[in-house]
């Protein structure tokens, strides 16, 4: 038991996971930030424009696949490194934009059914 413990303590391979897992804790923090910083303008652009803006939803599906990626690797549920050891995660494919319906439109129930169809 006593060598089991002594190889690990001098195994490189834990201290250097450490060091990735600090640096991948820190990137963690500010793709938060970063994300809540998406969440607020999505929502400013949508409140404004009445629709969300495509370019800000891809952004926000790709963000949200590294701070995914970055969290398996600290949880050691996988020992791939994320972003930039790996390529920047592609954005999920979406079919249209999100409508955001104003108080005083009509929503009928086909509008409904056809929009929340799920991506194929």
């Amino acid at each position: 038991m006593d060598q089991q413990l002594k190889s690990n303590l001098t195994s490189s391979h834990h201290w250097l996971r450490l060091v990735y897992m600090v640096l991948f804790a820190f990137a963690l923090q500010v793709a938060s930030l970063v994300m809540w910083a998406l969440v607020v303008i999505q929502f400013l652009f949508a409140l404004i424009t009445g629709s969300d803006n495509a370019s800000l939803r891809s952004f926000g599906s790709s963000l949200s696949a590294f701070i995914y990626h970055a969290l398996q690797f600290l949880t050691y549920n996988s020992e791939d490194k994320p972003y930039p050891f790996a390529d920047w995660p592609e954005p999920k494919k979406m079919d249209a934009a999100v409508h955001v319906y104003s108080a005083t439109e009509e929503v009928s129930k086909e509008d409904v059914s056809t929009k929340l169809k799920p991506n194929e």
